[in-house]
């Protein structure tokens, strides 16, 4: 039996080979514990240089939804909240991991999984006074969980809105990497360290064995954050293994190199579906692909193809998720697109 290929995430294929050949090089010299070896504080000073912003401070964990629920759970009082698209990774796809650390999530309805200055406005609006939680964390994605991007005005529109209304701004960069190098971006690192109060560079999502590389901006939310990663689990003994791994991905731009190949491919794959008449959910601007198809055409392809149904919108049609990694190759985008006619 043939085995499937996969296009259901950009986390199926192990790690960029450049990434195994550093950590294989490196296994037998020895090294401190918890993330203070050589190799986590080179890496953490060369991703400050990207950055721009030599106070930051930087950890690294193992993965999304980790990082997600120590940031949230450290920066909240037991009575606040954090906001959320309904589409949010913390919101769907977490096990109520935020929930679990005694928060509440107050979601919005979004077309585009992008939170605005007026949706995040009326859930303030809805809250006022200690009968109720009180939000205080403004969390987005970047790219969103449906593919899309924030520009800088829009970043910037929701700094100031923050800032006017006592809220932290918080990223989730599961594909930050994408987002950087899609066609549309007007972003880069530097931008999002001085936007932001905290955000996370993903690594699991482009390339890396794991790990997240989390980026707190904000000087009044530094202090004390190991506790928080020792209590959650986070602070591993051999935290080299991920300071290693964000070490070679910011060694000749291999971080953007990735995602950028993630988005060529995805880029590709969804200008062949638009000449054969496919349309799609959302607009494709980076590695992620939401075309609309033919429920009988979806099964055809389910037969050598792994992907996500999305969304099952009648009787005949339904949507389908395509993502296209780091490590996808033109055979396989090409043999998918040959197999839908």
């Amino acid at each position: 039996m043939m085995k499937k290929y996969s296009f259901k995430d950009d986390y199926s294929e192990g790690a960029h080979p450049e990434i195994l050949d550093k950590l294989v090089a490196v296994n037998l010299q020895q090294s401190k514990g918890y993330g203070l070896d050589d190799f986590s504080l080179y890496a953490k000073e060369n991703i400050k240089k990207v950055l721009n912003h030599t106070d930051a401070t930087i950890h690294f964990v193992s993965g999304g939804t980790q990082a997600n629920l120590i940031v949230i759970g450290a920066l909240l009082k037991p009575y606040e909240s954090v906001i959320a698209a309904e589409t949010g990774h913390i919101a769907v796809h977490e096990t109520g991991a935020i929930e679990a650390t005694g928060h509440k999530i107050n979601t919005v309805k979004t077309d585009d999984g992008k939170l605005s200055v007026t949706s995040i406005q009326k859930v303030l609006d809805e809250h006022i006074d200690e009968h109720m939680v009180k939000p205080r964390i403004v969390y987005i994605s970047n790219t969103t969980e449906l593919g899309t991007l924030y520009s800088k005005s829009e970043l910037e529109a929701l700094r100031t809105f923050c800032d006017a209304n006592d809220l932290l701004l918080y990223m989730d960069g599961a594909r930050l990497a994408m987002a950087l190098t899609a066609q549309t971006n007007d972003l880069t690192l530097a931008t999002i360290a001085k936007l932001t109060d905290v955000f996370y560079i993903g690594g699991t999502k482009n390339g890396a064995l794991l790990g997240e590389a989390l980026v707190i901006n904000n000087k009044a939310l530094q202090s004390h954050f190991r506790f928080h990663l020792k209590q959650r689990g986070a602070l591993l003994a051999k935290g080299r293994l991920i300071g290693i791994q964000f070490l070679v991905l910011f060694e000749n731009d291999l971080f953007f190199i990735s995602g950028k190949h993630a988005n060529i491919q995805a880029a590709y794959l969804a200008h062949r579906l638009k000449e054969l008449g496919y349309s799609f959910r959302y607009e494709p601007v980076s590695n992620q692909v939401f075309p609309i198809l033919p429920n009988t055409l979806i099964e055809k392809l389910n037969q050598n193809y792994d992907f996500h149904i999305w969304e099952k919108l009648d009787d005949k049609m339904a949507t389908i998720r395509l993502v296209c990694s780091w490590a996808t190759t033109d055979r396989a985008v090409k043999d998918f697109i040959s197999k839908l006619s």
